[in-house]
């Protein structure tokens, strides 16, 4: 049985990540918002060095390799967030890493993470070839550990981490834990990590329309699996073709429900998420906030929002600004 299968994901787990987490990188801002009348808070994890929240998962998952691990290497799959997360850790681990990601990624995400040092291996999303086969293959041959975007318990832990950060900075604000966090959910490594890390609060995922397959799994107690006939969305960090059991178990406990987001809203986030906090905010980074605006979700005082990642082309964020929906 190999160390993945015999870990599984715990709060104390969660504690041990936000310690290695702490102990390299600088918390990232929560910052207040008005909306109607009511204050929000925002968790920057647009700001991390990756630009997004998933160097944390990757972090503490490439710090418990062991040293044959270690030796052996990584493979990663990504649209881009993790695939910078995995390649930061490993550039600062010595150890090698290849990341299997789709020919439609931003360029930016394909540049940063090419530039972080690892190898890029593409796949044809659009075409419809499986990331998970690509990843599999490249790990029998080469005898590297999978270092999965979500469906990994230390994964899990680490992004939980900004559950517990989350709670230190509103206590500093003079605020209890909050209560409610929004936050995007693709293959549910962040909204279980966080429901591990704040068990008083609820969990709402937020994923954009067509790849809502948390969201109906969430209703029917059942994993569902994203359709042949998924449209086109913004929200490239957020297109998985399904939740993990081991996400899963933890979601369907702690997830009263989840919310599906039009891109329509996600721009106006953006577009708010620059105006009012200065900002840069990617598509799938900015659908929690898109829920809480568009009245999906009525916050609360302790409520907390994620923002999750940066990662966008210019011109494309450049595009949204522009446009007036």
């Amino acid at each position: 049985m190999t160390q993945a299968l015999l870990h599984r994901p715990t709060a104390q787990g969660v504690a041990l990540a936000a310690r290695k987490v702490s102990e390299i990188l600088p918390r990232t801002p929560l910052l207040p918002l008005e909306v109607d009348g009511r204050t929000i808070w925002c968790k920057a994890e647009s700001l991390q060095p990756v630009g997004a929240f998933k160097i944390r998962g990757a972090w503490h998952r490439m710090t418990a390799l062991t040293e044959e691990e270690r030796a052996r290497g990584v493979v990663g799959v990504s649209s881009g967030n993790h695939a910078q997360g995995v390649a930061w850790a490993a550039r600062k681990l010595g150890i090698t890493a290849a990341i299997v990601m789709p020919v439609d990624a931003p360029e930016v995400k394909l540049a940063n993470t090419r530039a972080l040092g690892a190898e890029v291996v593409l796949y044809d999303r659009p075409g419809g070839e499986d990331r998970e086969e690509v990843a599999n293959r490249l790990c029998e041959q080469r005898g590297a550990t999978l270092v999965h975007a979500y469906g990994d318990p230390w994964i899990i832990e680490g992004q939980g981490s900004a559950g517990l950060e989350i709670a230190e900075q509103m206590a500093e604000q003079g605020l209890a834990s909050p209560d409610l966090i929004v936050a995007p959910g693709g293959g549910g490594g962040l909204t279980a990590g966080l429901a591990l890390a704040l068990p008083e609060a609820r969990i709402i995922p937020v994923e954009p329309e067509g790849w809502d397959d948390v969201c109906r799994s969430l209703e029917t107690g059942e994993i569902q699996r994203v359709g042949p006939d998924a449209p086109p969305t913004p929200c490239d960090a957020l297109q998985t073709p399904g939740t993990w059991p081991i996400n899963f178990e933890i979601l369907k406990a702690r997830c009263p429900f989840g919310l599906a987001v039009t891109p329509a809203e996600v721009r106006a986030a953006q577009r708010l998420a620059f105006a009012k906090l200065r900002l840069v905010v990617e598509p799938g980074g900015a659908a929690a906030l898109a829920a809480v605006l568009a009245g999906k979700v009525e916050p609360t005082d302790r409520t907390a929002v994620i923002l999750s990642g940066g990662n966008t082309d210019a011109q494309a964020f450049a595009k949204v600004l522009q446009t007036r929906d």
